[in-house]
């Protein structure tokens, strides 16, 4: 059953009359209403283009936060082969909100790393909606300092509103346990991309997303902090998220002016929940393409390469 948005609630309508008129007519060989529900169809389609073609920040923040959207789990079974799940930071626990192991991107041996946020109420809960605490990073760093160790490159798929800020969280080192992270993904001499496929959170996303290249899903958003946050701290009102939402610039088209993300990647028209197998393939094209670009660099150019992007960020595309 597909879950709309606000926004589509006139695309809910067309779509469930023509739904309605083809289950009146199963099971009835004299009522024929294909050619009234072929006109509801196209009908259907043109609005989605419309409402797709002119999506606002705040819109582009629903529609990666849409709760069939594929996650990390998904694009791990659906483009790597042999994955080998690693679990444990070796020093408190296994954060089940990042998942990450060694796999095969066709014959590519990688390290995959992302964040994990659930499809259904008892997992979300058990991945903690994608907000991770310190041990999750810290099972990133293991993770990363092992693909070092072996020579493997590493992918991160990002999805997630935030870095957890609970006490637990803070009394066991949040914050320092982001900034290994991030020190992690500048020092390893291995090749790091990343892919935003839903929503880039705060450090919690810049921890995994230090990479060589980031690509971003073209309806995907990249920010410092949440349209609600951010409306809440300078407005002192969360409604006013559509504001804070053009402010931050958090969409993927601002962030490729910016130089934060280097690649963008087509969806499917109404967004990847509505063909996560087309927008699967894309990432998978992508993240080809990008590991090819360092086949014949050794660590000391990856290492530059990456100091040197991050330098660099915000040097163009200011007056945009």
């Amino acid at each position: 059953m597909t879950h709309y948005l606000d926004f589509e609630r006139p695309l809910a309508e067309i779509e469930g009359k023509a739904e309605e008129l083809r289950a009146m007519a199963r099971g009835n060989d004299e009522m024929d209403v294909e050619e009234e529900a072929a006109a509801l169809d196209a009908k259907a389609a043109t609005l989605l283009a419309e409402l797709y073609g002119k999506l606002t920040p705040w819109r582009k923040c629903q529609v990666a936060r849409h709760p069939q959207r594929p996650h990390c789990k998904d694009y791990i079974e659906a483009l790597f082969t042999e994955y080998t799940p690693l679990a444990g930071d070796r020093g408190f626990a296994d954060d089940q909100a990042v998942m990450g192991g060694l796999a095969r991107l066709d014959d590519r041996p990688v390290m995959v790393i992302g964040h994990e946020k659930g499809h259904d109420t008892q997992s979300r809960l058990s991945r903690n909606f994608g907000m991770a605490r310190p041990e999750g990073y810290r099972k990133a760093i293991r993770l990363m300092e092992m693909a070092g160790r072996f020579g493997l490159p590493v992918v991160t798929l990002i999805d997630t509103p935030g870095a957890y800020p609970g006490k637990g969280a803070e009394e066991r080192g949040q914050s320092e346990a982001i900034a290994r992270s991030t020190e992690a993904c500048l020092r390893i001499g291995v090749p790091l991309v990343s892919v935003v496929i839903g929503e880039g959170g705060s450090g919690g996303a810049v921890a995994f997303a230090t990479a060589n290249r980031v690509a971003m899903l073209e309806h995907s958003v990249y920010s410092v902090i949440s349209p609600e946050g951010c409306a809440s701290i300078l407005w002192k009102d969360a409604e006013k998220m559509r504001e804070a939402a053009e402010a931050l610039r958090l969409t993927a088209q601002d962030l490729l002016k910016l130089g934060v993300a280097d690649r963008i990647i087509p969806e499917p028209l109404g967004g990847a929940h509505r063909d996560p197998a087309a927008t699967m393939a894309a990432v998978k094209s992508m993240l080809n393409t990008m590991l090819s670009e360092f086949d014949e660099r050794d660590a000391a150019q990856l290492i530059a390469d990456r100091r040197r992007k991050y330098l660099n960020i915000g040097s163009k595309g200011l007056a945009a």
